[in-house]
């Protein structure tokens, strides 16, 4: 098969177009036939190295996935070649496109148990938008940050896949969504998705905008994944008994921070890590039934990974980028 090859770590010239050897199903798995993969900051992290995470090399990222089975393997019982798939990358075996070989490629094998299968109707470039940023957003907003219908939320980062979905769970819950981004055009694009308000940090303080727009009162809830030198400003801008919510830092995981909010406002500071098979299942439904549809930004052959990636590192880009093998 074909493969967008990281060879070794660092820049995107290390991403290679190449082939690599079909992989081959063992008792319990499928192998997908992979017709859109979705980009993610993971895809980044992998490439470039993270701290105290090594990953071995040569190495195929990519977890948001979604195709046609190829292969059944033995044992596997209620799916059969041909079958619309995306998956939950979370496996026993590691996070698929992080400690198992990703989607970045032709073909991927995936335990069965992962699997969901996909509507009819629903295509594979938005069916490979829904995993992770979905599934990531379903978990934070609704089981770690019990979002209920009234609050008001502040979405920082909101243009990326997962800020994009969080926007459109929010107002699908019945919350006034404020949406912070990099752009006057990134704002148009949140507003047009049901955002309420909008926030363009290149030109504004999205702290000081929060509590004017909330009426100097603070939101509900404050999505933070991007960390950096957005942390200590999110804090202000939280009501008091507010929820700050954290899924990663694509900015910096090592921010400064004041205390006197935390305890002065009783903030509870939560964070949420990754998602289940049923935030998955769920989220695939939701959009299936036409609650909302995700934001593709660009559409890339395989081949031209290297410049999707960049794309990513640029931050030019609004919703999801899908690369197609």
């Amino acid at each position: 098969m074909k493969a967008a090859v990281i060879e070794k770590q660092g820049g995107v010239e290390n991403i290679v177009y190449r082939d690599w050897p079909d992989p081959v199903a063992r008792p319990g798995d499928v192998v997908v036939r992979v017709r859109a993969c979705g980009l993610n900051h993971l895809d980044i992290f992998v490439r470039r190295g993270m701290p105290g995470f090594p990953v071995p090399m040569p190495f195929i990222s990519g977890g948001d996935i979604a195709g046609e089975i190829a292969v059944v393997g033995a044992g596997v019982t209620g799916w059969a070649v041909g079958d619309r798939v995306t998956l939950n990358p979370g496996t026993d075996d590691g996070m698929i496109g992080e400690q198992v070989i990703g989607g970045l490629a032709e073909l991927v094998r995936v335990p069965a148990k992962y699997l969901v299968r996909l509507p009819d109707g629903l295509s594979f470039d938005v069916a490979a938008a829904i995993p992770i940023n979905y599934g990531t957003a379903h978990r934070m907003l609704f089981h770690r940050g019990r979002l209920q219908a009234g609050e008001t939320m502040l979405v920082l980062g909101a243009s990326g896949g997962v800020g994009v979905a969080c926007v459109q769970f929010g107002k699908m819950a019945g919350a006034t969504v404020i949406a912070a981004a990099g752009s006057a055009d990134k704002c148009a694009r949140l507003s047009d998705l049901g955002a309420d308000h909008t926030i363009d940090y290149s030109t504004q303080d999205f702290s000081a905008e929060t509590w004017k727009l909330t009426g100097k009162q603070g939101v509900h809830m404050v999505i933070n994944f991007t960390g950096g030198d957005t942390w200590a400003p999110s804090l202000r801008c939280a009501r008091r008994g507010g929820r700050v919510l954290t899924c990663g830092a694509t900015a910096g995981h090592g921010p400064a921070t004041d205390l006197r909010y935390i305890w002065v406002r009783e903030l509870d500071v939560l964070g949420s890590n990754s998602y289940s098979q049923e935030d998955i299942e769920r989220s695939v439904a939701l959009v299936a039934e036409g609650h909302f549809t995700p934001a593709i930004s660009h559409r890339l052959p395989l081949d031209r990974t290297a410049e999707a990636e960049t794309l990513m590192e640029d931050r030019a880009f609004f919703g999801k980028i899908i690369v197609n093998p």
